[in-house]
């Protein structure tokens, strides 16, 4: 028996005990996508995040005035000394210098979706290879191997003993106030999520029966984690990346509130917008209602949407 042919049949094996095919042949992603197309929540979070994007792409071209110029400042208040609120030049109305809120709201869906996912890779990437550093550890076996996934692990689980948002307000504080500091302290967060998560799926792809199968042939371990444990403990990875790109958006937005953002008010970011209007509520609420909806409604789509793929990608769901 050649070796491609011996690889060929592990490969097949792999893919039929773990889950990666039906007894259709479909493969896992197909069918995933089928429920997919057939889930109220996924379509429902599919259009959101599209608006999202879509506005995040083209809100500066589209954007009727711009986000930084006091055009209106002598117009904010009425003769009652009240805000003049919504009205047909400004949708959404002024906020307290002057500026048109509708389009810092459409500047700022851009830099809400930048921190968000920058952030989201930040702890994605760094996370994806802490899990993998430990998951092949405990899966190669051997003392040394044992040891380095215990010392991985107990980092990773003093990160999650932090309140993630105490995590974050403690690694922006240290950095100073920036818009690279706020994604940097997001993605810090989410880095012992991914690497734990990593880890659990590839210790559980390491017990089956297709991994027997690969040894008992006499194929390297390191081999064996490689092409086919590491491919199969991907799913929940990428489920996780979905929900932690709402948690991203949530936590920029938190940091941004409490002062830690970009030094630059002018700039719009829903984020600062909220902690800009927080100082007005009681005079002009609908000024912060705004920017929350639309962090509320944008990280419900992402939300909806891994949720969704969770449901789908589950192998004991399938019918």
């Amino acid at each position: 028996m050649s070796l491609v042919s011996t690889t060929s049949k592990i490969d097949r094996l792999a893919q039929l005990t773990a889950g990666t095919e039906t007894s259709s042949g479909a493969s896992l992603w197909r069918e995933a996508m089928r429920r997919l197309r057939r889930s109220k929540p996924a379509l429902i979070g599919g259009v959101v995040i599209a608006a999202f994007v879509l506005l995040a792409v083209i809100g500066p071209w589209i954007a009727p005035y711009s986000p930084t110029d006091q055009t209106w400042r002598g117009e904010v208040f009425s003769n009652r000394g009240e805000f003049v609120g919504a009205r047909a030049e400004n949708w959404f109305g002024l906020d307290h210098l002057g500026r048109d809120v509708f389009s810092r709201m459409l500047v700022g869906a851009r830099q809400t979706l930048l921190v968000g996912v920058v952030s989201m890779l930040i702890g994605l990437l760094v996370g994806a290879v802490i899990g993998l550093v430990s998951g092949a550890a405990a899966t190669l076996g051997g003392r040394f191997g044992q040891r380095i996934d215990d010392l991985v692990m107990r980092v990773t689980d003093i990160l999650l003993a932090l309140p993630s948002l105490l995590l974050a307000v403690s690694v922006a504080a240290v950095m100073g106030q920036s818009l690279t500091t706020v994604m940097i302290a997001v993605g810090v967060v989410q880095i012992p999520v991914f690497a734990r998560l990593l880890r659990g799926s590839m210790l559980a792809q390491g017990g089956s029966d297709y991994v027997l199968a690969a040894r008992s042939l006499g194929i390297r371990k390191r081999r064996i984690v490689v092409t086919q444990i590491l491919p199969n403990s991907l799913s929940p990875v990428i489920v996780q990346a979905t929900l932690s790109l709402a948690t991203a958006i949530i936590e920029a937005a938190a940091l941004s509130y409490l002062g830690l953002g970009n030094p630059d008010p002018s700039v719009p970011e829903w984020g600062v917008m909220l902690s800009q209007a927080e100082r007005f509520f009681d005079n002009e609420p609908m000024m912060s209602m705004y920017p929350a909806v639309a962090i509320i409604i944008t990280a419900l789509g992402f939300t909806l949407l891994g949720e969704a793929m969770r449901e789908a990608l589950d192998p004991k769901l399938r019918g």
